[in-house]
C-alpha cells in the first residue's frame, strides 16, 4: 500500500506587496490552522515516512507547523523546488520518482496545481482550500502506479470542516 497526503498551505498573507511570492509568511490564521491540521493528523496516528515541501516560506512553515505535531523531525523535511510553480503533471512526477521503500509520503504545496493533481487522483476533488489535506490511499508497491490506478481510499479534510 502506498499513501499519498497532499497537504495546500495554509493561508498566507498578503500584507506585504514588496515581498517576493516565494517569500510570503503565514497570517494569523493560517498560523493556528495547520497545528490544528497537524493535531487532527496527530489523532488519526499519521505518521509518513517522508515530508516534502516547496520552498515557498508560506509552504514549508506549514510543513514545520504540521511536522511538529505529528513528531516529524523538522529538519527531515525534504524542500523541493519542482513542488513550487509547477503543475498537476509535474508533482505526479516527483511521486513517480519516490522511493518505493516509502509507505506514506506527504507532499506541501500550492493551488492551483495541488487541487488539479487531487481532482486527477479523484473526481470526488474538485477544491482544496488553504491548509486542505488529501489523503489517497493506493494498493500498490510502486509509486509509478499513482495517477494510472483507482485509489482505494479518498479523504478530504480542512481546517473548516
Amino acid at each position: 500500500m502506498k499513501t499519498l497526503f497532499l497537504v495546500r498551505h495554509a493561508k498566507a498573507s498578503h500584507d506585504d506587496p514588496s515581498l517576493p511570492d516565494r517569500e510570503r509568511p503565514l497570517e494569523d490564521r493560517g498560523r493556528h490552522d495547520a497545528p490544528e491540521m497537524g493535531k487532527r493528523l496527530a489523532d488519526r496516528k499519521v505518521k509518513p515516512d517522508l515530508l516534502m515541501s516547496s520552498p515557498a516560506l508560506r509552504a514549508l512553515t506549514t510543513a514545520q507547523l504540521v511536522a511538529d505535531e505529528i513528531g516529524y523531525e523538522r529538519k527531515d523535511i525534504v524542500v523541493d523546488d519542482r513542488l513550487y510553480a509547477s503543475s498537476a503533471a509535474d508533482l505526479l512526477a516527483v511521486v513517480h520518482e519516490l522511493d518505493n521503500t516509502l509507505g506514506s509520503v506527504m507532499l506541501f504545496g500550492h493551488n492551483p496545481e495541488f487541487t488539479d493533481l487531487a481532482h486527477r487522483l479523484s473526481a470526488e476533488i474538485t477544491d482544496m482550500p488553504t491548509c486542505a489535506v488529501a489523503k489517497f490511499r493506493f494498493d500498490t508497491k510502486a509509486w509509478e502506479d499513482v495517477g494510472d490506478i483507482t485509489p482505494t481510499k479518498v479523504l478530504l479534510n480542512s481546517p473548516r470542516k
